[in-house]
């Protein structure tokens, strides 16, 4: 009865280093005859990196997280806890704020947080030491912890803990798969509403392509059907990113699906059109810049409205260059609005490259602009390639540098 009462009355302290040898009988009693770990947790083999530098509070971590069903990797130093947090995942860590070069202060274990958040440690942290003070507790959350344990540790009280946020983090994981699930359908079908194949015309070669910055994107291109012996071309970029702009571009084209072929025909009058329609379903912090031309396949020739877009590029046969300048305002910002149509004959070896401004700022955040010059030497560099292949050259030379939606259409002139 003696023996059973002192394991009993152990249980409370569950650490006490003047009576290391009943570390393991009190630790395995407790988890026995009094289950600290709910029901539902049995079994769910949460993986937790503990670092101290003390090898008997190591030990009485191990066996208490053995017992409550926790695999657990163990290290004693700040140095072994950052390569381990690096080279595998782990769903928690729990570690000392105190260390062999800073045993009171905390000031290790705190520089050992800002470490783990600088490696992008995404595992919550359960921090501990036997030197508590608020201030702390308050640097200590300030700097990535999740909750503050004191030693003597309870085991109830520290398991709870590690429940806590096992089961905010669970829920939070399932919430970013969620949203990332969500992400990936709304990429599938924007890519959707981009044109899938397109019309053969006798006198061009032309083609498109989209690269979003995430996962859906604000810019839009299109070819639309104006009848026989045209096509109509619109490179469009909208304001903002994400959803919200991802959003606003598929209103944008439906904008341009639900105009007549007829009206394609003529670009400020349908501009005008668009424009009140975007206008009337758009916020009023937004806005659209925006390229459209029709092509007259017969006449070769090009006739466009430059909404406040980057001027597409136009390399003539012979090398010299022009750009088709703004015509216009940007759309969906004043409810009256008018553009004025330039036309622009093209000839054999002539190409025409539209873009959005991803293109042409890629690399701006590293001080590497691409810019229009960039641009142009890749067009330059490939007198012979294809439409498809020219838009893929240019998107592959910004892809590394790119912090915006890349979007180019070509069109090379037979």
């Amino acid at each position: 009865m003696l023996a059973r009462a002192n394991v009993r009355a152990f249980k409370c302290l569950v650490w006490q280093p003047a009576c290391p040898t009943l570390i393991e009988p009190a630790i395995m009693t407790a988890v026995i005859q009094e289950p600290l770990l709910h029901p539902q947790d049995q079994g769910r083999g949460l993986r937790i990196l503990v670092g101290d530098d003390q090898p008997d509070i190591l030990e009485a971590l191990r066996l208490l997280l053995k017992g409550a069903g926790y695999q657990n990797v163990l290290v004693d130093s700040p140095q072994a806890l950052l390569r381990a947090a690096r080279s595998e995942p782990f769903d928690l860590i729990l570690m000392d704020l105190n260390y062999a070069r800073d045993t009171t202060s905390g000031e290790e274990g705190l520089d050992l947080l800002s470490s783990l958040e600088a490696q992008s440690n995404a595992a919550p942290i359960i921090v501990m030491t036997a030197w508590s003070n608020v201030d702390l507790a308050v640097e200590a959350m300030r700097r990535g912890a999740c909750d503050f344990v004191q030693k003597p540790w309870d085991n109830a009280r520290l398991l709870g803990a590690i429940r806590k946020q096992a089961a905010e983090a669970s829920a939070r994981i399932k919430a970013e798969r969620r949203v990332k699930t969500e992400l990936e359908i709304a990429h599938n079908v924007q890519q959707k509403l981009f044109p899938g194949q397109t019309r053969q015309l006798a006198s061009i070669d032309y083609y498109g392509r989209c690269v979003p910055a995430r996962e859906v994107s604000g810019d839009y291109y299109d070819f639309l059907d104006v009848g026989e012996g045209g096509l109509g071309f619109v490179v469009a970029d909208v304001s903002g990113k994400g959803i919200g702009a991802a959003l606003l571009m598929a209103n944008l084209q439906a904008c341009f699906r639900s105009q007549a072929q007829e009206a394609l025909q003529h670009p400020a009058t349908m501009l005008r059109s668009v424009n009140k329609l975007f206008y009337e379903s758009t916020p009023p912090e937004h806005f659209a810049t925006l390229f459209f031309a029709h092509y007259d396949d017969r006449e070769r020739r090009l006739r466009y409205a430059n909404c406040g877009h980057l001027p597409p590029i136009l390399v003539r046969a012979d090398g010299s260059v022009e750009r088709l300048s703004s015509t216009a305002t940007v759309l969906g910002v004043f409810s009256i609005w008018a553009s004025e149509e330039k036309t622009v004959d093209l000839k054999t070896g002539d190409t025409l490259v539209i873009f959005s401004d991803g293109v042409t700022e890629a690399g701006i955040e590293s001080d590497a602009e691409f810019g229009e010059d960039g641009l142009l030497s890749v067009i330059q560099a490939n007198p012979a390639a294809g439409a498809e292949a020219l838009v893929n050259h240019i998107v592959d030379a910004v892809a590394g540098e790119k912090a915006d939606d890349v979007t180019v259409v070509a069109i090379r002139v037979n």
